[in-house]
């Protein structure tokens, strides 16, 4: 009867040593797996256990080796108490049953182990895991106390295998930080926010939205410029009556050339016009009414651009190249676009930019319609190259000036981690109208190849 007693009490001691393992394994996964940024909001808010954590946090390398320290230790108790108290036992039963003693040592030492393995994988290992990165705030909140506790007690000890290892690291010629860097590259964060919209936990607005943002920080000025071909303007030597006319068609804002198409003098919009009162239009000429220009570099980030713009209070900028000439137009509204996406006003042509779907399916594009907007539409990246619009693209495939009905078909890159039977998509582009010896519309239709389990037969399906 005592050694049965012995066997329960040897099991019952290492369960109870198995749930301070999984105290510690909680420990390890809740304090990497917590939001700290709703820490810091409740600690704001007085809450004392996220503010206690939120300390643990700033250090996560000592954290991390005093969780470690608990979980070696607890692991090795669990192999000294299970041998002598379980092991043993159960050889001496299979022993009073007749097995041979080697024999029941043997197997009491085996069962023990397996008992013990077994209990300490589930309870001291998958369990509290699996809860801390579930529920990581609530965990690391209720933890922080004992754990600045245990920190506090056993520092001394966390900090000599500590400097053993940073020893360790420095010989390797690896310097080491006491924290994790929880910052998130631009890629990181295009990434959740694909998967939060793919998951349903962002409208695909807001994820649009939030997409365009991530974005504006890497577009330049040759980017939302409207290209000079494109630009009405008009010359020094015209009279404000010419300006006047063509305000009439929508625009407020016009760059004044000079003796050719890049020599920019200055600006002349409407406020300038009104400002002349009654005067005769007629004999008023633009370069006595013109403005200074607000230029900017086509390579100039869209937020330079916009900075440049509210230091001069303007709304309206000419974009030079590298060569220095007049390469287009940008304005306040250009920018916004490339935030919210188009913005269409009363003097804007009907589906003008917009992309529709066409009588047999295919999207119908404006060829001046961005990639990153066609990748949006997609939900898929299309290859890099030395292009800016849709009609950029078949022009670089083509390689010549497209004509209508002139058809590309584009192999769209992977994932990054993409499954391998995920299906191949091809891009055919077909150019619908022509204007200025660049594509007008485009015809876009996305086709996927799904590849067959032995990588033979493939089926196509659009």
């Amino acid at each position: 009867m005592s050694v049965i007693v012995n066997i329960l009490l040897g099991a019952l001691v290492v369960f109870l040593i198995t749930v301070a393992t999984g105290y510690f394994v909680a420990q390890e996964f809740g304090y990497m797996a917590v939001d700290r940024s709703r820490l810091k909001a409740r600690a704001a808010a007085g809450d004392a256990g996220a503010k206690r954590a939120l300390g643990i946090t700033n250090r996560t390398s000592f954290m991390l080796s005093g969780a470690q320290l608990g979980i070696t230790v607890t692991g090795l108790l669990v192999g000294y108490i299970a041998e002598p108290m379980i092991g043993a036992g159960i050889g001496e039963l299979l022993g009073g049953a007749g097995v041979p003693q080697g024999v029941g040592i043997a197997a009491g030492t085996v069962l023990a182990l397996l008992f013990s393995t077994i209990v300490q994988m589930v309870f001291g290992e998958l369990f509290p895991k699996n809860l801390a990165i579930a529920r990581p705030e609530p965990v690391a909140r209720w933890l922080a106390l004992s754990t600045g506790i245990y920190l506090k007690l056993f520092g001394w000890l966390i900090w000599l295998f500590d400097q053993a290892a940073i020893l360790l690291l420095k010989a390797v010629r690896i310097e080491p930080v006491e924290d994790v860097q929880h910052a998130a590259t631009v890629r990181d964060l295009e990434r959740i926010v694909e998967e939060s919209r793919e998951s349903g936990d962002l409208p695909a607005e807001l994820s649009t939205l939030l997409d365009r943002t991530l974005d504006f920080h890497d577009r330049t000025a040759d980017h939302a410029m409207i290209p000079r071909p494109q630009v009405t303007w008009v010359e020094v030597d015209e009279p404000v009556s010419r300006v006047v006319e063509l305000m009439a068609t929508g625009h407020s804002r016009f760059p004044v050339l000079g003796h050719d198409v890049d020599d920019i003098t200055g600006v002349i919009c409407l406020r300038d016009v009104l400002a002349l009162g009654d005067r005769d239009l007629d004999s008023v000429l633009v370069k006595d009414v013109a403005r200074p220009a607000v230029m900017v570099p086509t390579s100039l980030p869209l937020t330079s651009v916009l900075s440049q713009l509210r230091e001069g209070g303007e709304e309206f900028a000419c974009v030079v190249d590298e060569y220095g000439g007049l390469a287009g137009v940008i304005t306040m509204e250009d920018i916004a676009e490339e935030l919210v996406g188009e913005i269409a006003d009363e003097h804007d042509p009907e589906d003008e930019g917009e992309a529709r779907v066409g009588d047999d399916g295919a999207w119908l594009l404006p060829g001046a319609l961005h990639v990153d907007e066609v990748e949006r539409l997609l939900g898929h990246d299309l290859p890099e190259g030395d292009y800016e619009t849709i009609g950029g693209l078949v022009i670089n495939e083509l390689r010549r000036l497209p004509e209508p009905g002139d058809t590309v078909h584009v192999d769209l890159p992977r994932h990054p981690g993409a499954e391998d039977d995920e299906p191949h998509r091809i891009v055919t582009l077909e150019v619908d109208n022509v204007d200025r010896h660049v594509p007008e519309t485009v015809r876009l239709r996305l086709t996927e190849v799904a590849v067959a389990a032995e990588g033979a037969e493939r089926e196509v399906r659009a």
